[in-house]
């Protein structure tokens, strides 16, 4: 499937580049917008599938025009990625709390625009089986989890874990043998609309693994692509 790409900047310079950039990976098309209001009238007709949106314009700004964006039911959907000259934690939260799914600070690498596109767009656009059964009692040899009674037992031995550390192994448990991205671990325990780093998750992983014991070599890191809960 090819996406459709909604760059938006009053400096041509940077959108030339991202719309090369970008169409080279023969993964997307790309419209580009100069000003505030162009990206308005764009994402409402050409309803793209994500928006790299720069935040100082002048006139209607990348903020005004993500929170108008939001507003309306045929663009409320459309994942937005921020783009901006200014070093500001304020600027960033306020992006997120607007809705927006990713915050990049220029200069602008393109590789790195490219890898946060493709992150959101997989995010967003993945397959229904993507998100996948979780039942509400699972065992693996004598690895127990019931979500009723929000209980773990390992050999017969009740071990605690707390909330997300819990969800996160019955989650992998209840898929078991398959692998799992970050994105998709990050979606099913902290939801869609949460910004958390996949930092969050490897640090997640390591304790629910000191807390397997000996079940701990079942759970499985593959580089580059997540985690497994591996059946053999």
């Amino acid at each position: 499937m090819v996406y459709k790409i909604l760059v938006v900047d009053d400096e041509k310079d940077i959108v030339d580049i991202l719309k090369y950039n970008l169409e080279k990976e023969n993964e997307f098309t790309v419209i580009t917008a100069s000003d505030g209001k162009e990206a308005i009238d764009k994402a409402v007709y050409e309803k793209p599938n994500l928006i790299l949106l720069d935040i100082m314009m002048p006139e209607l700004n990348g903020f005004e025009v993500c929170k108008r964006l939001k507003t309306y039911p045929e663009t409320t959907k459309i994942p937005v990625i921020f783009l901006t000259a200014k070093e500001n934690e304020i600027d960033e939260i306020i992006g997120l709390e607007l809705g927006a799914d990713d915050y990049i600070q220029k200069p602008i690498s393109p590789r790195k625009v490219i890898a946060r596109v493709k992150s959101v767009i997989r995010r967003t656009y993945s397959e229904p089986d993507q998100m996948i059964k979780t039942d509400g009692y699972v065992k693996f040899r004598k690895l127990e989890i019931d979500t009723i009674a929000h209980c773990v037992k390992i050999n017969d031995e009740e071990v605690f874990f707390p909330k997300k550390e819990f969800q996160l192994l019955h989650f992998l448990l209840s898929n078991r043998g398959k692998v799992l991205s970050r994105e998709v671990l990050l979606n099913q325990i902290w939801g869609e609309n949460i910004y958390v780093v996949d930092r969050t998750i490897d640090v997640h992983i390591a304790k629910v693994r000191e807390k397997l014991g000996e079940y701990s070599v079942y759970l499985e890191t593959i580089k580059g692509l997540g985690y497994r809960f591996n059946n053999d």
